[in-house]
């Protein structure tokens, strides 16, 4: 959620840039209720006092009549007015609720994703003297992809994934535990690109596939429309991404300032619908129901979340040069970055036998828009702020999505006779094998 009291002093600012990001919230009404609850927050308040004072006097002796009909009335007025605030504080929870982050300063504004702004473009596209195929094309006649019979016993957008694809699969997870868990290679990020944070190292988690509905709800990650698959029978929600479990592992907890930076790589089996995309990349491995993921997931000071960013987003760089795929970096607009987003960075990479960059990574920067909800928050310790406690900051950020990479992998590294180069990178992990 947004800060009330920022609503309060920035009405018309607050207003504009939730516009920006493609929702029409009515903030005069917000603001209405806001004070609506206040005022009668306060006379519950008041009320409770005088009953307080009342009750008092009455100790170690017998109440009067009149004392006894005082604190009566009391009572009833009390509940009356608790009565009342009820709906308006639903009301009013509501409405906060639909409130976006805001955009920082440098988010392209646009009302479209086909205005996010090209950073960045990296690496030389692969060329032969031959016409490349789709990755499906390389992969199913070799029989490491099976779609037909997934569909079978589960449906549309599943698949088999067989054979020399899950040992690409496994190694690519292994080199992201290794890359992250190297203290050296994250300092040189750090001062490449001129952070100034820690270079702890990422902690590997398997997280739970699935939450709860009030924990999901208040990571603003929830997407019941399009996205995310309920179990009919119990209040659990499937996973959709590793973030969704891992930022909110700290929900309602007050941590020491001494845990920060805390980063964790998630991998995990995650579940979308993909409602609204039908007849959309029904080929191949791109868009499915189920798909394998490795998540970064980073809480910080507020001072340091911006950089967080960054280094998360220059994680994501290193990796995909490793591999040794082209690829474009995407700053989102305000339309495209997302309702809990302050800012948000793409990387898509090249897919030759489609002729075109494709979506293969996300980073996303929340301030404390998500850890209000989620009362995640920091204990300060020393200085001027010793013994505050503040919200902390998060981040999340894309490592692999491994469905992904692995289509990019095999469409940029393809051989005229149907083979495919592994990375050298990867091949370590691989037996030193050379192609699959």
């Amino acid at each position: 959620m947004l800060d009330i009291q920022f609503i309060r002093d920035n009405p018309e600012l607050v207003e504009e840039k939730s516009k920006q990001k493609g929702y029409t919230v009515d903030v005069r009404h917000l603001l209405e209720l806001d004070a609506e609850r206040r005022t009668r927050l306060t006379s519950v308040e008041e009320l409770r006092s005088r009953r307080n004072t009342l009750s008092s006097h009455m100790k170690g002796s017998k109440p009067t009549p009149e004392q006894l009909e005082q604190g009566k009335q009391l009572k009833e007025e009390i509940g009356k007015l608790e009565a009342e605030i009820g709906p308006l504080e639903e009301e009013y929870e509501v409405l906060l609720k639909q409130v976006p982050n805001m955009p920082l300063e440098d988010v392209p504004v646009g009302a479209t994703e086909d205005e996010n702004v090209v950073a960045k473009v990296a690496g030389d596209l692969p060329v032969w003297n031959f016409e490349p195929k789709n990755h499906w094309e390389i992969v199913e006649p070799r029989d490491m992809l099976d779609k037909e019979r997934a569909a079978k016993i589960a449906g549309s957008r599943f698949g088999y994934i067989k054979g020399d694809l899950v040992l690409l699969q496994m190694a690519i997870e292994q080199f992201v535990m290794q890359t992250l868990g190297d203290e050296r290679v994250l300092q040189k990020l750090i001062e490449e690109n001129g952070l100034t944070i820690s270079a702890k190292p990422f902690t590997p988690v398997l997280p739970p596939a699935v939450l709860r509905t009030e924990p999901y709800k208040a990571s603003a990650r929830l997407n019941a429309e399009e996205v995310t698959y309920k179990l009919e029978q119990d209040d659990l929600w499937l996973n959709a991404s590793a973030e969704h479990t891992l930022c909110t592992m700290y929900w309602n907890e007050i941590l020491p300032e001494d845990m920060f930076p805390i980063r964790y790589i998630g991998r995990l089996t995650s579940f979308r619908r993909e409602a609204g995309t039908y007849g959309k990349d029904t080929e191949g491995m791109i868009r499915w129901h189920q798909f394998d993921k490795l998540e970064m997931e980073v809480f910080s000071t507020p001072e340091t979340g911006l950089d967080e960013h960054k280094l998360l987003v220059a994680i994501q760089e290193y990796l995909v040069q490793q591999l040794g795929l082209p690829y474009q970096v995407l700053q989102k607009c305000t339309f495209d970055i997302g309702k809990p987003n302050a800012r948000g960075i793409d990387i898509e990479c090249w897919f030759p036998g489609q002729n075109k960059y494709r979506e293969t990574h996300t980073a996303d920067y929340m301030t404390d828009y998500q850890a209000r909800d989620l009362k995640t928050r920091i204990r300060r310790s020393g200085g001027l702020k010793d013994g505050q406690v503040e919200l902390v900051h998060t981040n999340d950020a894309t490592a692999f999505a491994t469905n992904r990479v692995i289509a990019s992998i095999v469409e940029n590294f393809q051989t005229e006779d149907g083979h495919v180069v592994i990375p050298e990178v990867l091949r370590p992990f691989m037996q030193n094998r050379s192609q699959i």
